[in-house]
């Protein structure tokens, strides 16, 4: 395999086992010791630095208010040391968010993320835009029906 195929597989086998089936405790295989949230409007981590610690505490708080997400990769993208990824996200609405509580609906979204390597081919961090607008009308109309 080359190093691109080997670097799409491990963003698309991260976006699952973490994200998606939340297996947090296994981050170190995946991600530096050192995360850089290089660009992420909306986020309450963007623009910062993070230890594996830190990562995997801010999986936990992402997930609990949408704990059956899932990620389904579109489409992957390698060059140097960065994949890009478009995604479409799902989950249903099972816990408190910003002033929204849990409404048990389902809410979709779309991003795109680039994912960047170190020389030890883990994952160091990430540049992405996602439709939060669209999870907040989707919140809503769950909030208003």
């Amino acid at each position: 395999m080359t190093r691109e195929v080997d670097r799409r597989k491990m963003v698309e086998d991260f976006l699952r086992d973490i994200w998606s089936d939340g297996n947090v405790d296994r981050c170190g295989r995946y991600l530096s010791d050192i995360y850089t949230i290089h660009h992420d409007p909306g986020d309450p981590w963007d623009g910062q630095t993070l230890d594996l610690a830190a990562f995997e505490e801010r999986v936990r708080q992402s997930r609990k208010p949408f704990p059956d997400q899932q990620f389904r990769v579109q489409e992957m993208f390698a060059d140097g040391n960065a994949v890009v990824a478009t995604w479409l996200w799902s989950a249903t609405h099972r816990g408190d968010i910003q002033g929204f509580p849990a409404t048990g609906k389902p809410v979709t979204m779309s991003g795109v993320t680039i994912y960047y390597f170190d020389n030890e081919e883990r994952i160091s961090g990430h540049w992405q835009v996602v439709d939060r607008l669209g999870v907040f009308r989707q919140l809503q109309r769950a909030r208003a029906s």
